[in-house]
């Protein structure tokens, strides 16, 4: 496992080794002892999500103000653009942004610390999306910052993304509730 560190503090790109032959590939998906030694990150994952969104479908930016939750996210088919925002107000990345291309293909990983706004955009066709949070949701803790807030000035690479009534009304960083 191959660890790259992002832009924003703790927000971290996870390569896993894949084992390609004429038949396919393998590739171990999650091993607690390899990702605490590769990242430092003392994680006790409570719910695996699967998601299936169709081409430009945008969701995000999400998080919980209370039972935060960290997130290793990975694409299992298609592709998107995947953003981290920064949301804790004692970070030197406070109301910063990351993006990575995650794949079906690439196999690559995004843990995104409790503590930050999540969102993706599919980039191609489809996009079957799988993360493993550390707590439980708790639907009146969550929180959505609109995905192009002007403050931001996130940078999607979809020019028309869909996005849903909710996550349309979010709200921009300057109004929204940050962490400590």
């Amino acid at each position: 496992m191959k660890v790259v560190r992002t832009s924003l503090s703790g927000v971290l790109v996870i390569e896993p080794q894949v084992f390609s032959d004429d038949r396919g590939y393998f590739v171990e998906t999650f091993n607690l002892q390899k990702f605490r030694n590769a990242t430092g990150a003392m994680v006790n994952f409570v719910q695996d999500n699967q998601s299936y969104s169709k081409a430009n479908v945008l969701r995000g930016l999400h998080y919980q103000i209370e039972q935060a939750q960290g997130k290793l996210v990975r694409v299992v088919s298609g592709a998107v653009w995947d953003v981290a925002v920064d949301l804790r107000r004692s970070s030197p990345t406070f109301a910063q942004w990351t993006a990575v291309e995650l794949t079906g293909d690439n196999q690559r990983m995004l843990w995104v610390p409790a503590g930050c706004a999540h969102g993706f955009v599919v980039t191609g066709d489809h996009a079957v999306f799988q993360y493993k949070v550390t707590d439980y949701w708790a639907p009146q803790h969550e929180r959505c910052i609109v995905w192009n807030d002007p403050g931001l000035n996130i940078k999607w690479p979809v020019d028309a993304p869909i996005v849903n009534d909710k996550d349309a009304a979010g709200l921009t960083l300057s109004k929204a509730a940050t962490y400590a």
